[in-house]
């Protein structure tokens, strides 16, 4: 950031809280003299001899394409300098000539000789274009140099100059052709770039479109560039104390329109210092070269000096002057007064935070500055300067007090913010984001509508707009009567007061949204549900609602018991409903009964089948119903034999001792012998005894044998049956 006497600019600025807008400003009010003497200049080098084109008279003029830029809070890389365009006077210059073949035609070219304190020159730059994109590969290749010259140096160009604008790591110019995405526009071909490099396609990494935006949205020849290359840095070696000469051009090729422009960043020309540069700062109120107390950060770049070896340790000294004061108007960069570049370390970043003090000071400045002993032997100062102000004494104004006779009257507040930092964020009680909102559901009597305005830096300030609401009429009672059961017979009833003219009384409700007149505000008649009343007068409208309830129907429950069994099935059916006049009941057998108590029935269902049992329970003019379901099944009987005597000789009949069980769901015997062992047992009924023993198939001897068996029916009855069966063998 350049040191500059702005402090009336930045003072006007904060009082005026002007909009930050997303372009690069541009300062057309220097001569190419200021241009390099108070911005391109850093620490270590002195310059003199200053020419534009040619001329050193016109180098003291001012040049419609050398002008002042400021990122103005854009991100743009480079925060300000100088930008040299093409948009200019037709040049001479055999250098450029060399660059182009002879085919360069208009643009701009300031000179001057320096003589520099340290052992090194560097400075930064980004080269853009209007003939990105369409016209990369083409013969349109807008070209641009920084041509140095003097003791020790050996190059192409005329005074033995070497070019240091070229495609870092080597000696190929920066231009259209050689910086580029890495493909060829609609008006080139890719072998017109592979001829001004081999490599071009690789150099994509050094071109972005990123900046376009910024272009677009400002105003001048940046508008209309199609892209640009990053920041490029242009370094060279030199002896100290020698004096030397260097030549910016920048020029149009083959035509004069297409414009292409190169920006040298502010105090980045030096000279073995330890450069300072703003590295950003944290919000977008950095008016210019101002910091605001609560507000901004400013982001601060320490470099390492070019052509000191990076694995060295270098240390400068860090002091701070102006009328700010460290550690009581911001921190301190880092604990003590120096700072310590470290191997490998080429930049150190600090953060200068103002101190929200409180304290109502004037606008201060602060200058840090760095000491570097140079290789050469001297001494270098660099320094940044920027100015602290206090939080600006915004303002909000918001509406005039106003009067409002009815509770749903909307009021219209707007509020206009004054000396804060654009844009705003409004708040208001409703939510409302915007300028103004209509401010509803207000009290009765007087309302403080309290509006809050946050700007961009953070800082909140409020106003209170004053609404009185003064509605006069009311609705004083909404009453009811119930009404009986199923009977319209209910009654509701409103009143009010307050009235300005002759109000009109509204009932709406179910069934009916006739209008009851003045003097007649009760409603006989009503069924139970909402009623909506309103009362309206020469001034407002008031609402009120109520429910007309109505007395209860009975409650109809029953219970069945036994609910499911087999035929015939005696059922018992408990009436639990509420007390009512009369019960009426469905058996769902075709029988029905009619009684005026609670008592439960008896009815038996001889038929399988499923019923329905419906209750009615009567009350009045209100009925209510309640079912219950019975089921009733048909079980298959149980049925065996129990013969007691067999002949198992092989003859065909009466050959098995067998039950002929039928309908079993489940089954068990077992047959004993006299002496109580077991000779045969099985689960299956349809299973017969053939008189063997079933674990070793050996023949039981004539005789009696003592059977027992379970049995289960379809029903879940268990039977049980024992006897003695004879078993004989010989017949004859």
């Amino acid at each position: 950031m350049i040191a500059k006497n702005r402090v009336l600019i930045i003072a006007s600025f904060l009082l005026l809280s002007l909009g930050l807008q997303a372009q690069i400003t541009t300062n057309n009010n220097i001569t190419p003299v200021q241009a390099v003497e108070d911005i391109l200049l850093g620490a270590g080098i002195n310059a003199f001899n200053i020419t534009y084109n040619g001329s050193a008279a016109d180098a003291n003029n001012q040049q419609g394409n050398v002008v002042e830029f400021d990122e103005n809070n854009t991100g743009f890389p480079l925060a300000e300098g100088v930008l040299m365009s093409t948009d200019g006077p037709t040049l001479t210059d055999p250098d450029l000539s060399t660059l182009t073949g002879g085919s360069y035609t208009n643009g701009a070219i300031i000179e001057f000789d320096f003589v520099p304190t340290g052992d090194t020159l560097s400075f930064n730059y980004i080269f853009a274009s209007t003939e990105y994109p369409n016209f990369v590969c083409s013969n349109y290749n807008d070209v641009f140099g920084f041509f140095l010259s003097g003791p020790g140096i050996n190059g192409p160009f005329s005074n033995n100059a070497e070019n240091i604008a070229t495609i870092p790591g080597g000696n190929i110019p920066v231009a259209i052709n050689t910086v580029n995405s890495g493909t060829a526009g609609s008006s080139g071909t890719p072998s017109t770039c592979a001829a001004a490099d081999p490599n071009w396609q690789s150099n994509s990494v050094y071109f972005t479109t990123t900046n376009n935006t910024i272009f677009s949205n400002s105003t001048g020849v940046m508008s209309t560039f199609g892209g640009s290359t990053v920041v490029l840095p242009a370094t060279a070696d030199l002896s100290c104390q020698d004096t030397f000469h260097i030549k910016l051009a920048v020029s149009n090729d083959f035509d004069t329109g297409l414009d292409s422009g190169v920006f040298l960043e502010a105090e980045s020309f030096t000279s073995g210092a330890v450069e300072i540069s703003e590295n950003g700062v944290n919000t977008t109120n950095a008016l210019d070269s101002l910091l605001v107390e609560g507000c901004s950060e400013l982001f601060i770049d320490f470099i390492r000096p070019v052509g000191v070896d990076p694995n060295d340790t270098i240390t400068t000294d860090i002091t701070y002057s102006g009328g700010a004061t460290v550690n009581d108007d911001y921190d301190e960069l880092v604990p003590g007064d120096s700072i310590t570049f470290l191997p490998g370390e080429d930049t150190l970043t600090f953060v200068l935070d103002p101190i929200a003090d409180g304290v109502d000071e004037p606008i201060e400045e602060v200058t840090i500055s760095t000491v570097t002993i140079t290789d050469c032997g001297d001494t270098v100062y660099s320094d940044l300067t920027y100015y602290i102000a206090d939080e600006p004494p915004g303002y909000v104004t918001t509406s005039n007090d106003t009067t409002l006779y009815c509770l749903t009257d909307s009021a219209f507040l707007y509020t206009e913010p004054e000396n804060g930092f654009e844009p705003y964020a409004y708040d208001w009680p409703n939510g409302s984001t915007d300028t103004s909102a209509w401010i509803n559901g207000l009290d009765q009597g007087l309302n403080e509508v309290i509006v809050t305005v946050t700007d961009d830096c953070g800082f909140e300030r409020t106003d209170t707009s004053f609404v009185t609401m003064d509605q006069t009429l009311q609705v004083d009672t909404v009453m009811m009567d119930s009404a009986d059961c199923g009977i319209p017979n209910g009654l509701v009833n409103g009143q009010g007061s307050g009235f300005t003219g002759t109000p009109d009384y509204n009932w709406s409700g179910p069934g009916d949204t006739s209008t009851v007149n003045y003097g007649a505000s009760v409603w006989n008649n009503r069924p139970s549900g909402w009623y909506y009343f309103s009362i309206e007068d020469d001034v407002c409208k008031v609402e009120d609602s109520i429910f007309v309830e109505q007395t209860p129907p009975p409650n109809a429950d029953i219970v069945a018991n036994p609910n499911q069994g087999s035929a015939p099935l005696n059922v018992t059916l408990v009436n639990n409903s509420d007390a009512a006049t009369t019960y009426e009941w469905d058996f769902g057998n075709g029988e029905t009964e009619t009684v005026n108590d609670l008592s439960s029935q008896n009815v038996t269902y001889g038929e399988p089948g499923l019923y329905t049992v419906n209750l009615t329970v009567s009350d009045g003019a209100c009925t209510n119903q309640a079912s219950a379901e019975v089921l009733v099944i048909l079980v298959n009987p149980l049925t065996y034999d129990l013969p007691n005597v067999f002949t198992p000789n092989g003859d065909g009949t009466n050959d098995e001792f067998i039950l002929n069980m039928v309908n079993e769901e489940d089954f068990e015997m077992v047959i004993l012998n006299r002496w109580g062992n077991v000779v045969f047992e099985t689960t299956n009924a349809d299973e017969g005894w053939n008189g063997e023993k079933n674990n070793d198939g050996k023949a039981c001897s004539d005789g009696t044998y003592f059977y027992k068996f379970e049995a289960e029916d379809e029903n879940g009855k268990i039977v049980k049956e024992h006897g003695f069966v004879q078993l004989v063998r010989d017949t004859e």
